[in-house]
């Protein structure tokens, strides 16, 4: 609610300064439960918690001379809106209209509330880069598994994944059919390898303790000694061992989408991570990286609406990293502060993350120019302004402000989509939700 109020006051803030008439801010949508006037401004907040908005008189100019009359239904449609827009128009107003200022004036009030989301994220990402840190993986051992199971093993989820037979593809079988069998015992679990072991050296060669490049040694050197013996040595408590290790050849994923799968030595170790204090000069990396993952996943949520339609009428299981709705991120959210494993610092850490990561994502998503979002706005006032350019280098009279209100059936359209999305996140973080145990 506080990162919607805050894109709103951006908004506000830069529309009240260049003098344009705002009489309404609000937070939510629906049924007013409270509001209270000071100028002329009426501040509230309604029922339901998904947006906010302000409104801002002359969003929507008088029709272009020489506009068709002829009636049909898409023009009384827009002549309808118009009218409606126009109706909050007093004869005070003058030129505090929206529609009157000048088109680099409505570019900032439409862009400063995105920005102000981008303040948001790039701040909370601070906050948790430079004072919490961030997960790298280190050489010491988080987990040993008792047995070896290929990716997409049917098991997997079993209670004892171990005492399951399957076949060598991961399928489901019965005992005694053949290739039917219990899957192997993990050559780590063989070598006598224990959570809290350090891997300090492989095969008499030092593993360097940087965080991500030790761990990174240590999987290549496992990945190409299928059936090869290679030596451990580790540190426990406070002696050192050396522990023959023989990899074993297993079906791994390739790739972190779990689509494409490859063959290499496996030993059945995963790596503990350790949260590492980042400089701030190195805060900019990490933020462009971020920006361009979650464009990455923004691009993808068109493509991934068929399995999401799929996992939550016809029973499909859920892709985990498909998009989620705010149902499903308040259930994430509760399990990771009910999880006993994390720290009260993880957990403050994660809380922060998540209002970064969705500022981040309100910043992108309102700065596709797509009319009614905030970038639709902004691409016809330079529309406007690349429109009058062109017909003032040939001589012509300025052609005037940019008719938005023909958009508006294009905007009812994408509104009609953002709903329907919004309806099938709901329906599906109820009835298929993902969850940590996922």
């Amino acid at each position: 609610m506080f990162s919607i109020a805050f894109h709103e006051a951006g908004h506000f803030w830069w529309a009240r300064k260049f003098g344009m008439r705002v009489p309404q801010f609000m937070v939510g949508f629906g049924p007013t439960v409270f509001s209270r006037r000071r100028g002329e401004t009426e501040y509230g907040v309604k029922a339901i918690p998904l947006g906010g908005y302000i409104r801002i008189v002359g969003m929507i100019p008088p029709a272009e001379e020489g506009e068709s009359k002829r009636a049909t239904r898409m023009r009384s449609f827009i002549a309808e809106v118009r009218g409606q827009s126009l109706n909050d128009v007093l004869p005070s107003d003058g030129g505090r209209v929206f529609y009157k200022k000048p088109w680099w004036q409505r570019v900032i009030v439409m862009f400063a509330g995105p920005f102000h989301n981008l303040v948001l994220a790039v701040v909370f990402f601070t906050v948790v880069l430079v004072g919490f840190g961030i997960p790298e993986i280190t050489t010491t051992i988080a987990r040993v598994p008792d047995c070896v199971l290929p990716a997409g093993a049917a098991s997997a989820r079993a209670e004892d994944p171990c005492a399951v037979p399957i076949t060598p593809e991961g399928q489901l079988c019965e005992t005694g059919a053949p290739g039917c069998a219990l899957p192997p015992r993990s050559p780590a679990s063989e070598a006598g390898l224990a959570p809290g072991d350090t891997i300090v050296a492989l095969d008499g060669e030092p593993v360097s303790r940087e965080t991500d490049v030790g761990w990174e040694q240590v999987q290549e050197a496992i990945r190409v000694s299928a059936d090869e013996p290679v030596v451990f040595t580790v540190e426990r408590e406070d002696e050192r061992l050396d522990l023959t290790v023989t990899p074993t050849e297993n079906r791994v994923y390739a790739d972190d989408e779990g689509e494409r799968t490859e063959t290499v030595g496996f030993v059945g170790i995963s790596p503990a991570p350790r949260d590492v204090r980042q400089s701030i000069t190195d805060v900019p990396g990490h933020l462009g990286t971020i920006v361009v993952r979650s464009v990455d996943r923004l691009l993808e949520i068109p493509e991934r609406v068929p399995q999401l339609f799929r996992a939550t009428f016809l029973g499909e299981e859920r892709d985990p990293l498909g998009p989620i709705g705010v149902v499903g991120v308040s259930r994430i959210s509760g399990e990771v502060f009910a999880f006993e494993g994390f720290s009260g610092t993880q957990k403050i850490s994660y809380f922060i993350q998540l209002l970064a990561g969705m500022n981040m994502v309100l910043f992108l998503f309102n700065m596709l120019p797509i009319y009614p979002l905030d970038g639709g706005h902004i691409a016809g006032a330079l529309y406007e302004k690349g429109r009058a350019t062109v017909a003032r280098v040939r001589g012509r009279p300025d052609p005037g402000p940019f008719d938005i209100a023909r958009l508006m059936p294009v905007a009812y359209a994408v509104a009609g989509l953002f709903l329907a999305l919004s309806l099938l996140l709901l329906v599906a973080d109820i009835v298929n939700p993902v969850t940590l145990a996922g």
